[in-house]
C-alpha cells in the first residue's frame, strides 16, 4: 500500500523542514531584540539603531532597538538576564552594568557572570583627561604637581557617581598617588559645562563629549586613556606617555550580551555575523563619526575584555573605598 501525502501537506512538511533548519543556522526568532539600556539619542543608541539594520540585512528578519533606561543600566541588563534564552534578546551593554555595578550594589537582580554570556566585542569608546583652555596646567604633570602641593583640592568632574568616568578618575589619582576632589554630575554634559565655567579644575569624559569642545578651542586634552594616541585628539598622549606609568589604559568597551544558557550554535552564528558587520568600512566611518573605535572580536575577546574590566573596578573600588548607596 502507498502513502499518498495531500499537495497541501507535502507544503507543510517542506515548511517545517525549512524552519527547522532556520533554527539550525540562525539566531531563533523572527524578531531580535537590542536591549539597550540607555535612554534613545546618545552614542550606543546610535550605534545600536545602525547594527539593527545591518544585522537585519544580513539574517533576514527584522532586528528592533528596545531602550531600557535606568539605574546605570542595570534595568535593562536586569531585563536581557531574565530574557528567553532562544536569540531573540541581546544587549548592548557597556562596562557600568556588566563589571562595576557588582560591586557597588549588593542587591543587583542579576549576575553578570551567571545570568549573561559574551557574544562578541563591538567597539571602545575611549577617555580623556581634559581641562578648560584657560587652565594653568598645559600637562598632566602639572595637575599632578598641583594635586600633591594641596591634597584633596584640585577636583575633577565625572558624569555621576560610580560613573566610568569617576572610576577612571579614582584610577588615575590612585596611580599617580594623590588624593582628588571627585565632583559628580548627571552626566557628561552638565561636567563639561561646569569645566568651561571654571567650576571644576578638570573632567575626565569621553573622547566624543570633549571633541566638540576642543574644537572649539574651548578645551584641552591632557592625555587619553587608551594604549596608543588618537589622531582625533589632536596629538593628545597616552597617560602612560604622560606619566610614565603602565596600566592606564581603560577600554570603555561595547558588547553584545546574551542570556545565559542561549545555545552555542546560535551565540557562534550572530557572533560571526556582528564580526562581519563590526569589520565593514561603512560601520569603521560610523563608528569614528560616534568618536568610537571599532573593536571586532567574539565572545573570547569580549570575555578577556570584560574580565579584565572587573578585576580593574573591583581594586580601585576596594581600595577607594567607594560607595554610591
Amino acid at each position: 500500500m502507498k502513502l499518498r501525502l495531500v499537495p497541501g501537506v507535502v507544503a507543510a512538511v517542506v515548511a517545517l523542514a525549512c524552519v527547522s533548519a532556520q533554527a539550525q543556522t540562525a539566531p531563533g526568532a523572527r524578531t531580535m531584540r537590542i536591549v539597550v539600556p540607555f535612554a534613545a539619542g546618545g552614542a550606543q543608541d546610535a550605534m545600536a539603531r545602525y547594527l539593527s539594520t545591518k544585522l537585519a540585512e544580513r539574517l533576514g528578519y527584522p532586528v528592533v532597538v528596545d531602550n531600557k533606561a535606568g539605574a546605570g543600566g542595570v534595568i535593562g541588563a536586569d531585563t536581557v538576564a531574565k530574557a528567553t534564552p532562544d536569540g531573540s534578546t541581546v544587549l548592548l551593554a557597556t562596562g557600568g552594568a556588566i563589571s562595576i555595578a557588582p560591586h557597588l550594589n549588593a542587591k543587583l537582580p542579576y549576575d553578570p557572570r551567571r545570568d549573561l554570556v559574551s557574544v562578541a566585542l563591538v567597539a571602545d569608546t575611549p577617555m580623556t583627561l581634559s581641562v578648560r583652555a584657560q587652565s594653568p596646567y598645559t600637562s598632566v604633570a602639572d595637575l599632578v604637581r598641583d594635586a600633591k602641593a594641596r591634597p584633596g583640592e584640585v577636583s575633577f568632574g565625572s558624569s555621576g557617581n560610580g560613573s566610568v568616568s569617576h572610576l577612571t578618575g579614582e584610577l588615575f589619582a590612585q596611580s599617580m598617588g594623590v588624593k582628588l576632589l571627585h565632583v559628580p554630575y548627571r552626566g557628561g554634559s552638565p561636567a563639561i559645562t561646569d569645566l568651561l565655567g571654571g567650576q571644576v579644575a578638570a573632567i575626565v569624559t569621553s573622547t566624543s563629549s570633549i571633541d566638540p569642545m576642543v574644537e572649539d578651542k574651548k578645551a584641552r586634552v591632557l592625555a587619553t586613556f587608551t594604549k596608543a594616541r588618537m589622531s582625533a585628539m589632536h596629538g593628545a598622549p597616552t597617560m602612560a606617555e604622560a606619566t610614565g606609568v603602565q596600566g592606564l589604559e581603560v577600554p570603555v568597551w561595547v558588547g553584545l550580551l546574551a542570556p545565559a544558557k542561549t545555545p552555542a550554535a546560535l551565540i557562534d552564528k550572530l557572533a560571526s555575523e556582528m564580526t562581519a558587520v563590526c569589520l565593514l568600512p561603512e560601520t569603521q566611518e560610523r563608528f569614528k563619526g560616534l568618536g568610537a573605535v571599532p573593536a571586532c572580536g567574539g565572545p573570547k575577546e569580549l570575555d578577556r575584555v570584560v574580565t579584565d574590566d572587573f578585576q580593574r573596578w573591583e581594586r580601585v573600588i576596594r581600595q577607594g573605598g567607594i560607595k554610591t548607596e
